[in-house]
């Protein structure tokens, strides 16, 4: 089911005397295992689907490009996001598939930092962030003689300007500059009752006007680097209702962060989560997935845990 994303590290204020340590942060807030299972198609063909995400992520540690602490007393991070998605999958035939709109908004009602200096490094704040709007062309199943093979999509996914914004903060709602995050999606069906999902993003970031104030007094204006992102998951049928497995994504920044137009090196995120999940069908039209995720490998970002419920619904 789509896309996105949120969570909401966006940069640090301030070096406070690091011993010449880069600290990065600059990507947008992404689909980092907001889907999962199934993800090639929504479970219950054309008509709407609301959707709601509830996360959780906590970090008690902010990571350098040699993936070493910041060194800053305390380094805790906490960002309850809320997502609001609804997705409509029309009758609407285009070759060998069916068009389709996404759209999400995301939202922090509640965020926290500790940097055991009162404040003066990170600052968290709360609001609605920035709203993804995506159309997409869902792709006709290729059906085998015990039902689907391999189901997939894809989404011409953007990030709109439209969330809060402070430059002085290091959890923000928004990135103050416009992002296209295209993505493919499909899942394969080993069995009948044993899958295989994969979601393959491409980010590229628009110039942000108004840039973290960690850059310097000197700097204008900035360009979060291009980056390659996805998430995986493969599930088993327990039973008719209720499916287990393991879940997981990936982000890799791939171009250098531009300050002023020249590339400021050392400042590429990356970052690795991994961790079990289940989905549980209520009935035809209603299912909640659960999933958890711990970071590992993690360069010029946080490294912490998440947790995720994800409320999916259908109608005609």
């Amino acid at each position: 089911m789509r896309t996105f994303a949120k969570r909401a590290i966006s940069a640090l204020a301030a070096t406070v005397g690091l011993a010449g340590s880069a600290s990065a942060f600059d990507q947008p807030n992404l689909n980092l295992g907001f889907t999962s299972f199934l993800d090639g198609a929504p479970p219950s063909g054309p008509g709407w689907y609301p959707t709601q995400y509830f996360q959780v992520y906590s970090a008690n540690r902010l990571v350098d490009r040699n993936g070493r602490s910041l060194g800053l007393p305390r380094e805790d991070v906490t960002v309850f996001a809320s997502l609001t998605q609804l997705l409509y999958v029309s009758p609407i035939k285009v070759g060998p598939g069916v068009l389709g709109l996404d759209i999400l908004l995301p939202t922090i009602p509640f965020s926290s930092t500790d940097d055991g200096l009162g404040g003066a490094a990170l600052k968290a704040q709360q609001g609605v962030g920035d709203l993804l709007i995506g159309p997409f062309i869902q792709f006709d199943p290729i059906m085998g003689d015990k039902g689907p093979l391999f189901v997939g999509r894809f989404e011409a996914q953007m990030i709109l300007p439209t969330g809060k914004y402070d430059p002085t903060a290091a959890v923000n709602p928004g990135s103050n500059f416009f992002s296209f995050n295209p993505y493919v999606a499909g899942t394969l069906f080993l069995t009948p009752d044993w899958t295989v999902s994969a979601r393959f993003h491409y980010l590229w970031n628009a110039a942000n006007d108004r840039p973290n104030v960690g850059f310097g007094p000197t700097v204008v204006s900035t360009q979060a680097g291009q980056a390659l992102h996805a998430n995986f998951a493969s599930e088993y049928s327990v039973t008719q209702n209720l499916k287990l497995g393991v879940n997981g994504y990936w982000l890799q920044q791939i171009s250098d962060t531009l300050a002023n137009g020249v590339a400021v090196p050392g400042r590429r995120e990356r970052v690795f989560g991994l961790g079990p999940g289940a989905l549980l069908a209520i009935n035809k039209d209603n299912f909640l997935f659960f999933n958890a995720y711990y970071e590992f490998g993690a360069q010029n970002r946080p490294e912490g845990q998440r947790y995720t419920v994800r409320w999916v619904g259908h109608f005609n």
